[in-house]
């Protein structure tokens, strides 16, 4: 066990007692108490001491036995509807890697692109983004990662070995499925957890929905323009590969759809409820609007495409369906729990009376609003660098919420910009899953994915706060 990990275990719980029975209270008796539990987690998340799942377990026991919330109540936020949207997301997501659609899509997507060195480049970034829109970052990295590498070992083998140009190709391939994944997931709701944090947190504190469309609205475009930052960073400034020229990348894409052979029925079948899915989340206002009865949410939706996933038989006689229960062995589960863990300690936050107590004390400074807003978006930005994005989502949104609520500003103007950027780590191979998937490959060094990171993490931070400015006011 390493050390740091050592001393979070320990830590973690003695910084809570100490904080638990100072003598002199620094909120509240319920606010310090609550301060207490999220310092706990705090550490054991940044340490990982502990499965970042476990943390998320502690206010489930602490809060009751500390007399802020009933175990019903807390309880409640795991199994929150928010919850249960990512659940429908997972299933759908499982459904995709089972039948290997997902790994069709990607390689129609990169042939399409074309097999010039840096539309291949662009394909796999494209692919890769699409992916990580409805499956994990982590699941559509790993799925590009061995075609990726199938094409960088042509470079190695050919006639002039592996040059200056092949090595920037093979930077840029590498850095691009990364970037594109943490990018890409940012576009939907169930894209990436800190989003799904977010609705959770402003479906049960402030009553406030946004729609999987709405979101879309926002996230898509917003993804698009940091994919194409990406890009251009990567190709044109960071890494250019000029007068590189190879047409066996055409080859490998060939041959693994060939692998993968005709369309299957089973195929087939997973993209016609994906499609329904996608329907009926972007059409679900203007449904409830012609039949105002069915009351549909995004939740019910996700459910249904579960349930059908679960349940409509390939075939009837062999009893053969798409996916069964067994196959939830691989769901991540930890992230659920997550979630539920992060409602119950903003839930403990407001009903301590710390999310008010950050609204008075920024309601009666003389902060300009601009600058608070780009300093909690570089914090956030830069922090996720260096621990959980969803743990950290979890920890500072009822407080950047509070602050939004001091400033009197609506909340959605900061918690939006300040979600997102918790999605913009690309500094370090720590910082995220793909970071550290591409890292791994041999192909990035750490220094390398540093010097490209820092200029991408200060354009996202420039982005956002124009977002802040110009964008959320208008569209919520």
């Amino acid at each position: 066990m390493e050390l740091s990990k050592k001393i979070g275990l320990i830590l973690g719980p003695v910084a809570f007692l100490i904080l638990a029975n100072l003598p002199m209270e620094l909120v509240s008796e319920k606010g310090d108490a609550v301060i207490s539990v999220a310092v706990w987690m705090l550490i054991w998340w940044i340490t990982e001491a502990v499965s970042i799942s476990v943390t998320a377990l502690l206010p489930l026991l602490l809060l009751p036995i500390l007399k802020i919330l009933p175990i019903a109540e807390v309880g409640a936020n795991y199994g929150s509807p928010i919850v249960f949207l990512f659940f429908g997301g997972f299933v759908m997501a499982l459904a995709l890697e089972k039948v290997n659609l997902h790994r069709r899509i990607a390689l129609n997507i990169i042939r399409l692109t074309g097999t010039t060195p840096n539309k291949v480049i662009l394909g796999f970034m494209i692919a890769t983004a699409s992916l990580s829109m409805w499956i994990s970052n982590t699941a559509s990295t790993v799925v590009m990662l061995p075609i990726a590498l199938s094409v960088i070992n042509l470079l190695i083998n050919d006639e002039d070995g592996f040059t200056k140009n092949d090595q920037n190709f093979a930077l840029s391939v590498m850095l691009g499925i990364a970037f594109s994944a943490n990018a890409g997931g940012i576009a939907t709701v169930i894209g990436t957890p800190p989003n799904s944090v977010l609705i959770g947190l402003l479906e049960n504190e402030y009553n406030t929905e946004i729609s999987f469309l709405k979101w879309m609205t926002l996230g898509l475009p917003f993804s698009l323009i940091m994919i194409a930052i990406c890009y251009l960073v990567l190709v044109k400034w960071m890494f250019p590969n000029r007068d590189l020229k190879f047409n066996a990348s055409k080859e490998v894409i060939h041959t693994e759809l060939e692998k993968l052979g005709p369309t299957s029925g089973k195929e087939k079948m997973v993209l016609v409820i994906f499609a329904v899915t996608v329907f009926l989340w972007i059409f679900r206002t203007l449904i409830n609007a012609m039949f105002p009865a069915l009351g549909l949410t995004d939740t019910m939706i996700s459910i249904f495409a579960a349930i059908a996933l679960f349940s409509i038989p390939y075939n009837i006689k062999k009893g053969d369906f798409i996916i069964e229960w067994k196959d939830t062995s691989r769901l991540a589960w930890g992230i659920l729990i997550l979630f539920g863990g992060g409602l119950a300690l903003a839930q403990g936050m407001s009903t301590s009376g710390i999310v008010d107590m950050v609204a008075d004390a920024i309601a009666q400074s003389e902060i300009s609003i601009l600058l608070t807003a780009t300093l909690l978006i570089f914090l956030m930005l830069f922090m996720t660098e260096l621990m959980s994005n969803v743990a950290l989502v979890a920890v500072l949104a009822p407080v950047v919420a509070g602050i939004a609520i001091g400033l009197d500003i609506p909340i959605l103007y900061l918690l939006i910009p300040v979600t997102i950027a918790s999605s913009c780590a690309f500094m370090l191979p720590m910082a995220t899953p793909p970071n550290a998937i591409v890292f791994a490959s041999g192909h990035v060094k750490i220094a390398q994915m540093a010097r490209v990171g820092v200029i991408l993490n200060l354009i996202a931070v420039g982005l956002l706060i124009l977002v802040f400015k110009f964008v959320v006011p208008v569209l919520f």
